[in-house]
């Protein structure tokens, strides 16, 4: 027998209707002719994209990173095709206070091994001073190679936070596509998975079912009480939610080694 939505006895309160596997079957089988005319929009999207004109560069250009200055053709390794990300930067703000938004992408390339087996580089770009940039990659634990673009003009410099794909041939460099907007969020697999959940993202923007829970409006660097948008996720040692001397952007508590006290001095604490 088939349970239709208006079945209080089936039904829970805040979550989706209960039904049989075929009613199910039939549901899932009718959004899918939607998902599959999105994916192939993004493919016919992805070949105009291809299709782009580009803008030469100064491929001279000197970025600074952990060996010194170098000239932005390095940052390709040899390679013909080269994807940066633009990390915004806070100057003189402590470790934890640094953009949530980048550190949730930038911890979301992990390495690029995949990238490189296709002849692509990958690097983190940022407008901070290299001083304040080195320790920050340390403390993060990043593995990917930073560099400070401090000073440096546009393509390789300018605005930050968002992702711009470059292509070199021999000694010439260029610009040939960059993000704007959510267009970082290909980057964030946890975003699409949590696209895919009941819940969603939890965030007040989004159209949820009456009922179901919302984050609601969350500003950068005040929590909302309780669960919240997983970019802006800070908490203390513990994993409380909070923004304050103690706490950090919630992917370094992972890292292997991280303690309360490191890097943060008297004001860590120990358990």
């Amino acid at each position: 027998m088939t349970t239709t939505p208006g079945n209080a006895s089936s039904n829970l309160p805040g979550k989706p209707p209960v039904v049989d596997l075929a009613t199910w079957q039939a549901a899932r089988e009718e959004l899918l002719v939607r998902e599959k005319a999105h994916t192939h929009e993004g493919d016919a999207i992805a070949a105009a994209r291809r299709r782009l004109p580009m803008v030469e560069l100064d491929g001279a250009a000197e970025v600074t990173g952990a060996d010194g200055p170098v000239p932005f053709l390095d940052l390709f390794q040899g390679r013909d095709e080269l994807v940066v990300y633009k990390h915004m930067w806070y100057d003189g703000a402590p470790h934890q206070g640094q953009c949530e938004g980048c550190t949730t992408t930038a911890w979301h390339v992990k390495d690029a091994v995949y990238l490189n087996a296709r002849g692509v580089s990958f690097a983190v770009l940022t407008s901070g001073p290299w001083d304040e940039v080195a320790p920050y990659v340390e403390f993060m634990g990043y593995t990917q190679p930073w560099y400070s673009v401090r000073g440096v003009e546009a393509p390789v410099g300018g605005g930050m936070g968002h992702i711009v794909c470059f292509l070199r041939d021999g000694d010439r460099a260029f610009l040939t596509y960059s993000t704007t907007g959510r267009g970082n969020e290909p980057v964030n697999g946890s975003l699409g998975l949590l696209d895919m959940t009941p819940y969603g993202r939890g965030e007040a923007w989004e159209d949820h079912p009456e009922g179901r829970p919302v984050i609601g409006d969350v500003r950068e660097g005040y929590p909302s009480e309780g669960r919240q948008a997983c970019w802006y996720w800070r908490s203390d040692a513990d994993g409380n939610a909070t923004w304050g001397p103690t706490s950090r952007p919630v992917p370094q508590w992972t890292r292997p080694g991280a303690t309360p006290v490191e890097s943060l001095g008297r004001q860590g604490h120990h358990h």
